[in-house]
Formats: C-alpha cells, structure tokens, sequence
C-alpha cells in the first residue's frame, strides 16, 4: 500500500496554481510541486493543515491510500 497525494486534482478543480497555494500558505513552491508529483517524502502535519484550511478541504481529500498493484 501507499499513500497518494492528490493536491494537483484539487487545485486543478480550484482552478489555483501551485504558486498561488504557495503564497497563501506560507509553504514553499517547491515542496507544494513535490507533493504534486507525489515525491513528498516526508509531510509535516502544520503543512497539510494550512492547505486544508486554504482549500476549504479535508485531510482525506488530500492523501488516499491506495493499495499497490501486484504484477
């Protein structure tokens, strides 16, 4: 299993860009772009509550776990 960050849908729908989420959020543009990319290895908790909060979401709108496909 792994955990699927799903910022880029949301702000897709939201019609915002990564850098605007940036500016908002106090967070750099650079980790908002890794967590788009689903390369965030690792995501402080302050971090995802300020996009929630900025997004009018929830934390499971965000992060789905996803089971991995076996071959």
């Amino acid at each position: 299993m792994r955990i699927r960050i799903n910022l880029d849908h949301i702000l897709s729908k939201k019609n915002m860009s990564q850098h605007e989420l940036s500016r908002l959020t106090g967070i750099r543009q650079a980790s908002i772009n890794e967590m788009c990319r689903n390369q965030t290895i690792r995501l402080p908790l302050p971090n995802l509550a300020k996009i929630c909060e900025v997004l009018s979401c929830e934390i499971s709108d965000i992060l789905e776990l996803e089971k991995e496909q076996s071959e």
